[in-house]
C-alpha cells in the first residue's frame, strides 16, 4: 500500500469514527459480513465503545434471482439491531455494477428507515449499471469486462488475498 493510499484509509477511518454516534455496520452476506465485523472492531478499539454490527441476506431482493438456480440458499438471520434513525454503513467486498447494492438497500429498508445509509467497499472496480457510489473505498481497480475480482477472506475462504482474473 502506498503512502497516499494509507493516508486515504486513515481519513476514511477517522470520518467513520466521528460518525460513531448512532452508527451501525451491516455486512452484505457473504464477504461483506467479515469486513463489517473487522471494521467494527477497529472503530471500537479507537473509540473505546462498541458499534453494532449485523448481516444482511439479499438473496430474495436480487434482480437476477432466476439465474441463481432452483433453490437459492437463504440465511434466516436478522440484522441483529434496530436500524431506525441510525447511520448505517453497508459493507461489501467488491462494487461492480451496483445491482448488489440496490438489492441491499431494498433488503435494508424492509427492516426500517435509517437516518442515513453509506456504502463501504474494499474494491471499487467501476462499470456501474445503476447510479451507485461508495462513500468509503479501500482501493479503486480499473478492470475490463473480461476480468473478475475475487476477494478471499480468512473468515470465509481460509485465505487473505484479492485476485484479478480473466473470465
Amino acid at each position: 500500500m502506498r503512502v497516499d493510499q494509507a493516508a486515504q484509509c486513515q481519513r476514511q477511518r477517522a470520518k467513520l469514527t466521528r460518525q460513531r454516534q448512532g452508527l451501525g455496520l451491516v455486512g452484505i452476506r457473504r464477504r461483506g459480513v467479515p469486513l463489517a465485523e473487522r471494521l467494527g472492531k477497529i472503530i471500537a478499539r479507537i473509540e473505546n465503545a462498541e458499534v453494532p454490527v449485523g448481516s444482511l441476506d439479499i438473496t430474495f431482493y436480487r434482480d437476477d434471482l432466476s439465474t441463481l438456480g432452483p433453490k437459492p440458499v437463504v440465511q434466516e438471520k436478522e440484522i441483529g439491531f434496530e436500524i431506525e434513525d441510525k447511520n448505517i454503513v453497508l459493507c461489501d467486498d467488491v462494487l461492480f455494477t451496483g445491482r448488489t447494492t440496490r438489492a441491499a438497500l431494498d433488503a435494508l429498508f424492509s427492516h426500517g428507515r435509517p437516518q442515513r445509509v453509506q456504502l463501504c467497499v474494499l474494491i471499487d472496480r467501476g462499470h456501474r449499471e445503476i447510479p451507485v457510489e461508495a462513500t468509503f473505498v479501500g482501493r479503486n481497480v480499473q478492470t475490463t469486462m473480461n476480468e473478475v475480482i475475487e476477494v478471499k477472506l480468512q473468515e470465509v475462504d481460509n485465505a487473505e488475498k484479492v485476485l484479478l482474473m480473466e473470465k
